[in-house]
């Protein structure tokens, strides 16, 4: 396993963020890089969004991040955090606070000065980690060593800190699925299984875009396979979980070269028929698109084979389109006996690489001028010539045309 590279996150204090943390950290007030970036710093993995902590008030940030011509959105200022945009890229700042009351999600915060404090009101170790702006790697909570033996560990008491948040429970398989290796934290484990009733407790949303986070996750498969085992996933999907179905489609998506896809594995792990497509989308608030997106796996993969022939692929991929047709290839390949390597599988599911569907060269107009009304007799005669146009193989030739017209015409 690659060691840490304690001098990486040195590099998050240059760019926008050093004009940022230049405002910020400086006539008696603090700030540094904070939580996720300075993580993947260390682990030298992608670093996308950079949020900063600071002992100003928000009021001070607002009145320093103006006069430096930043702009400064409230985006939760209730809570200390502002939006800070500089040269085009968006920051997170967040006042340092300290826990006076906890009640689920919802705090009564206050303001602070101490580092160490705000550090162990987060979640994880891995995630309190801070760089000043001089490069200076803090660590209040033994973040460093967590991160060294990939090790997710919850800051103090783990029923303490999922009792602030129940999301955590999911949050603790989702980042050892991205971070971690070897077994879960026993303690952590122990204590999301206690307080599992808290998951009913939060809303559909939030379940839904940390349950997609965790499915594209390096290690998802034996996340979700501890998940299945302690009762969680049931709970979580209101279904069975197909686990073997979804190691598969992973092991398809990597023998293909393909992005993971969080939607396809939530397909794959929890979707049979249409009625699973159904129940998910009601019970984790999944965007039309997605729902569209299952309810098109569902509907006949069982169907959907090799032995179909170039011509009948064409004519599935005509129909659904790459994404659905991609969808439905590899949801059927995931439950067919076939290995990953199957030469005709993967023929099957790569013909998207190799042609694309042509459009319908037939128009109203072409039917029109040879006599047909508008009206519901028209649209009856251009889905009869479509459908012959597709068992023909697509010819684009105007005399095969001419002769589809006439027959569907004739029909």
């Amino acid at each position: 396993m690659p060691g840490l590279d304690t001098a990486a996150p040195v590099a998050l204090t240059a760019g926008a963020a050093a004009q940022l943390l230049g405002v910020l950290d400086r006539d008696g007030e603090e700030a540094r890089i904070v939580g996720g970036a300075v993580r993947n710093a260390l682990l030298g993995e992608p670093v996308g969004d950079i949020d900063i902590a600071t002992t100003a008030t928000p009021d001070e940030v607002i009145r320093r991040v103006t006069a430096a011509g930043f702009k400064a959105v409230p985006t939760g200022i209730d809570h200390g955090t502002l939006t800070v945009v500089v040269d085009g890229r968006p920051f997170e700042v967040t006042t340092l606070r300290e826990d006076v009351e906890t009640f689920g999600r919802k705090a009564t915060v206050r303001f602070g000065r101490d580092w160490k404090a705000d550090a162990e009101r987060r979640d994880f170790t891995i995630n309190a980690l801070s760089v000043a702006a001089d490069g200076t790697l803090h660590d209040d909570v033994g973040g460093l060593s967590d991160l060294r033996e990939r090790r997710v560990r919850f800051i103090g008491n783990p029923a303490t800190r999922i009792a602030e948040d129940y999301l955590r429970i999911l949050r603790f398989f989702r980042f050892h699925a991205a971070y971690g290796e070897g077994e879960l934290d026993t303690a952590g484990l122990h204590a999301c299984i206690a307080a599992r009733g808290g998951l009913d407790r939060l809303s559909r949303e939030r379940v839904r875009m940390e349950l997609l986070k965790l499915l594209v996750a390096r290690r998802a498969q034996p996340a979700l396979v501890t998940m299945a085992e302690a009762g969680l996933l049931l709970q979580v999907l209101g279904g069975v979980p197909l686990l073997p179905t979804f190691a598969a489609l992973t092991q398809r998506e990597a023998a293909l070269g393909l992005a993971s896809d969080a939607v396809r594995r939530l397909g794959a792990l929890a979707v049979l028929v249409t009625e699973d497509a159904e129940r998910l989308w009601q019970r984790l608030r999944l965007t039309n698109a997605e729902h569209e997106r299952l309810i098109a796996m569902a509907e006949g993969w069982w169907r959907v084979a090799p032995r179909d022939g170039e011509g009948g692929t064409r004519a599935l991929l005509y129909r659904l389109g790459p994404q659905a047709f991609a969808d439905r290839v590899l949801l059927a390949w995931a439950h067919a006996q076939a290995a990953g390597s199957d030469a005709d599988w993967r023929a099957l599911a790569t013909l998207p690489q190799r042609w694309s569907a042509p459009a319908f060269p037939l128009k109203a107009a072409d039917f029109m001028a040879r006599g047909v009304a508008k009206g519901p007799e028209l649209g009856a005669v251009m889905r009869a010539a479509e459908a012959a146009w597709i068992a023909a193989g697509f010819p684009s030739d105007p005399p095969a045309l001419s002769r589809l017209a006439e027959a569907a015409i004739g029909r």
